[in-house]
């Protein structure tokens, strides 16, 4: 992935707002909830400003006027610049058509399951499997509620999110089905592993029981 001058997410979510209209940061943190973006990346006041800060730095966006509103503190409108419009679409394109090398955190938990024992492992996969009904029924009723209010182009990324967190579920199931009936080749030799610290002679009774 290339090293960008401001490799924060929330600098392109700013970029992808500013891209439509001028706006000052609270109303680009507006823009974004409203969007839902905010269940993509934390908006935070301090991380906002910072990053709007960065991203004029680097000459990605540039300030056009300050306005007040009634008794409020002024607030500084900043539109992009030929630079940031650049910036963005480079980014998007980026995303989109990279395959990412990182493998997620679960997944990196799943190569070292071995180190906790079917019965632990059984336990802590029955936990994310309730966290993860629990987060799809959320985030099909935000789907939901956001579908009458945007066009799909700008739900998109819930879709994905919501697509994947349904493969992760029926895995996830699956793998417990193996679990909890001992289909799983190889469980008992990795129960015994993790209750005594002794490997088998033969280590193929991790590949098929005997």
């Amino acid at each position: 992935m290339k090293r960008r001058k401001v490799g924060n997410m929330l600098g392109l979510a700013v970029l992808s707002a500013v891209l439509e209209r001028p706006m000052h940061p609270y109303e680009m943190a507006a823009v974004l909830k409203h969007r839902g973006k905010d269940a993509d990346m934390p908006i935070k006041w301090g991380s906002l400003y910072t990053v709007v800060g960065n991203l004029q730095k680097h000459g990605f966006i540039e300030a056009v006027e300050s306005v007040k509103d009634g008794g409020r503190p002024e607030r500084t409108v900043y539109r992009i610049t030929p630079a940031g419009r650049e910036e963005v679409e480079d980014w998007v394109r980026e995303l989109v058509g990279t395959v990412e090398a990182e493998p997620p955190r679960f997944q990196s938990g799943l190569s070292l399951i071995g180190v906790l024992g079917p019965d632990q492992a059984i336990s802590l996969l029955r936990q994310r499997l309730d966290a993860l009904v629990d987060h799809l029924g959320k985030q099909r009723a935000t789907l939901g509620q956001l579908r009458s209010l945007m066009p799909r182009m700008f739900l998109v990324e819930v879709e994905y999110a919501i697509a994947m967190a349904e493969a992760e579920e029926r895995w996830v199931r699956s793998f417990l089905g193996e679990l909890t009936s001992g289909a799983m080749p190889g469980i008992e030799a990795w129960r015994h592993y993790h209750e005594t610290g002794e490997l088998p002679a033969d280590l193929g009774e991790f590949v098929e029981e005997k």
